[in-house]
């Protein structure tokens, strides 16, 4: 396993054409590339999520898993947007010499992996194995699609084919709960004081999406922390205490962005009618949909599987809602591992 690095990209053009020069990019790989540069694993990351993924899906690596890095070179890149390290908000714009902050345009998913394929290209790979990702992840594995000459096999997870209204809906009220926040200052607040409060509640939002009624009312319930009197439910607590973590590690001119990159994910944009679209990608197809999942119901999954012509859906069967995809490794590894052995291999 390697750190995180970084690569420059000499100049990479978004779809609303806007261009970048010396473009971050930062990634993190497990195993060798073969000298023929086709044993590549791409693993897409969520939306708050990093590129360490033995931190993330750490049960997925190992001789019979998912991943083998014996075999398999894996890479997971940062999308644009994001804080950790390539492209975003936070990039210092060399004209001003400060953070293009609010002025940073909205990435599209698309624009995140035609990024992301300059830096396979850079790195000398010729092949990709498997695409992968869950959520936001998801989204990106479903472009990766497009790029039929790289991409032999997609697995993606807990997403549908566009985000729907329902996810276009949650996502706006967070940004709405950021953009209420008087320190938000139309995106051109300062390190001393950023909007904290407003991200704090957008993932307090979030954090509701990515359960289920029946796992926080196991986990939780009507239970009450100490405190006497000013005793509050620990399911407020559990909302406050992830609020403030992200705030501890996230950027909300960076968190609006993403959503509206997700906003923007509908692989027919742009290529014709949708389930024709859906239907000319011919790469084997692992789609996983989780039957407790509220925020991408497993119909957008079963829907994949249905219109895709060379796919097959698994389900894994959990109480934990979206966020099952990161707790229920060892399954999602058995899935994965199993389906490449039969398909693949």
């Amino acid at each position: 396993m390697s750190g995180p690095v970084t690569k420059v990209i000499d100049e990479f053009t978004f779809e609303d054409g806007s261009t970048f020069g010396a473009v971050p990019v930062a990634y993190q790989t497990w195993g060798q590339l073969n000298s023929a540069g086709d044993n590549c694993v791409v693993v897409c990351h969520a939306l708050t999520g990093n590129t360490n993924v033995a931190d993330w899906w750490g049960e997925l690596f190992g001789p019979g898993r998912a991943f083998d890095t014996e075999k398999d070179f894996v890479i997971c890149a940062n999308v644009i947007g994001s804080p950790y390290g390539t492209l975003s908000p936070l990039t210092l714009d060399s004209r001003s010499g400060e953070r293009f902050a609010a002025s940073f345009p909205v990435p599209t998913i698309r624009d995140t992996v035609n990024l992301h394929r300059k830096l396979l290209d850079l790195l000398g790979v010729k092949r990709v194995r498997m695409c992968i990702g869950g959520s936001m992840g998801g989204m990106q594995v479903l472009e990766w699609a497009f790029h039929r000459d790289l991409v032999e096999s997609l697995v993606p997870i807990a997403v549908g084919g566009r985000h729907s209204a329902w996810c276009i809906a949650w996502s706006e009220s967070q940004r709405q709960a950021i953009f209420g926040d008087p320190h938000w200052n139309d995106g051109r607040y300062t390190d001393e004081s950023p909007p904290s409060l407003g991200l704090a509640i957008a993932r307090m939002i979030a954090m509701t999406t990515y359960r289920s009624f029946t796992s926080f009312n196991q986990r939780f319930g009507r239970a009450v922390g100490e405190g006497g009197a000013d005793a509050q439910f620990a399911m407020k607590g559990y909302l406050h205490y992830q609020g403030a973590k992200l705030v501890d590690r996230f950027d909300a001119n960076c968190y609006v962005r993403l959503t509206e990159s997700m906003d923007s994910h509908d692989v027919a944009r742009g290529r014709g009618d949708y389930l024709e679209v859906l239907a000319s990608i011919t790469q084997p197809t692992l789609v996983v949909g989780i039957d407790s999942d509220i925020l991408y119901p497993i119909a957008e999954q079963e829907e994949l599987a249905a219109y895709l012509p060379n796919a097959e859906l698994a389900v894994i069967s959990a109480p934990h809602g979206h966020d099952s995809f990161l707790i229920e490794r060892i399954e999602l590894s058995e899935r994965i591992a199993e389906w490449r052995r039969r398909v693949l291999e």
